[in-house]
């Protein structure tokens, strides 16, 4: 009997380096974000005067002159990030359902393709994108990003959308097909409930990298009406960067981040059950 106790005596303080281990990485990772948080409710004495402290009182003004400057860039990014999401996600879902459910002629060396496009940097293509963009008269409009960023998100989406359809079991569709439901039917009532983690994670991979893009907005938008929070954000630095009103830009970046992180903590869990069953059918 004693030796179980030994072997649990010895496990105990290695749990407790690990956990402590795991508790400082949060703390590292999330050091930078309470400190935007802390300051954005300071004023510049209360900066300057207490550093890392909180602010007694916070200055909840900051966020109000804050939101006055960015609400703008804000809307535009949600407009543009929900439009961009929703379309890639459906032009994905569509390719992944076809190389996931049917073979034809030349579908692998198709799927190749599109996996070696990711392989591809994006500034080799920056030039004959914008190029195709300007031919078509999207410049100086929303809906360059709109092509950009579905086009740009594709082939992520299909090769994770790909697994997920492809294990779905055969008798079940048979099962569907003998029922009277068509191939959409299908597809719409049986394959895209069971991949709906799938389809999450695809969906809130292409809202971050729309959100957080900073280039092409910065190209291909001349105006600063029609600009991003990305863009909005730099401005309003520039802005105030002279005037050393470090809570009010910090509260802005605060404003930028919270629909992200507003949707990411409701989909939480979805997200995580999308990437350890990806990491299994892979």
């Amino acid at each position: 009997m004693a030796r179980p106790r030994n072997r649990r005596a010895r496990v105990r303080p290695a749990r407790l380096a690990m956990h402590l281990l795991l508790v400082t990485l949060v703390l590292l990772s999330l050091g930078p974000f309470l400190f935007m948080l802390v300051t954005s409710l300071k004023s510049n004495d209360q900066f300057l005067h207490s550093y890392f402290a909180p602010a007694v009182p916070p200055q909840w003004g900051n966020y109000v002159e804050a939101w006055d400057q960015v609400r703008g860039y804000l809307l535009n990014s949600v407009t543009i990030t929900a439009v961009s999401t929703a379309g890639g996600l459906v032009l994905a879902a569509l390719a992944a359902y076809a190389f996931g459910r049917y073979r034809f002629p030349g579908s692998g060396a198709l799927f190749v393709l599109v996996v070696v496009v990711m392989l591809v940097p994006g500034v080799l293509t920056l030039i004959p994108t914008f190029v195709i963009l300007r031919d078509l008269s999207l410049i100086g409009t929303h809906r360059a990003l709109y092509a950009v960023y579905v086009t740009e998100s594709l082939a992520l989406g299909i090769l994770v959308l790909r697994a997920f359809f492809a294990s779905v079991p055969e008798e079940l569709l048979e099962a569907a097909s003998l029922d009277g439901a068509t191939e959409i039917g299908i597809a719409a009532r049986v394959v895209a409930p069971l991949a709906a983690p799938a389809l999450l994670t695809v969906a809130i991979m292409n809202a971050l990298a729309a959100w957080n893009e900073y280039l092409w907005p910065l190209i291909v938008l001349p105006d600063a009406k029609r600009w991003t929070i990305a863009q909005g954000l730099v401005a309003f630095r520039d802005r105030y960067a002279g005037m050393s009103a470090w809570g009010p830009l910090f509260a802005g970046f605060v404003i930028a981040s919270a629909p992200l992180l507003v949707v990411f903590f409701a989909s939480t869990r979805r997200f995580v059950s999308a990437i350890t069953s990806g990491a299994m059918k892979a």
